[in-house]
């Protein structure tokens, strides 16, 4: 069996970002912190994504009423 060197530690990159995340968000308030992360949504790499997903949910909540 052939084990290959791990170049990549995908647990260590999360607890990074998360840790860089706290540090951002630990001394602001409930109201900054939902700001800090809807903002976070909206301009981060799934914003495409995110921006459809309320459109869709938009329609389908005009179809509705």
């Amino acid at each position: 069996m052939n084990k290959k060197k791990k170049t990549f530690n995908c647990v260590e990159m999360k607890n990074k970002i998360q840790e860089q995340i706290y540090d951002k968000i630990k001394n602001l308030s409930s109201a900054e912190e939902m700001a800090y992360f809807r903002k976070s949504v909206e301009t981060g790499p799934f914003a495409e994504k995110w921006k459809a997903i309320q459109v869709r949910q938009t329609r389908k909540n005009k179809k509705v009423s």
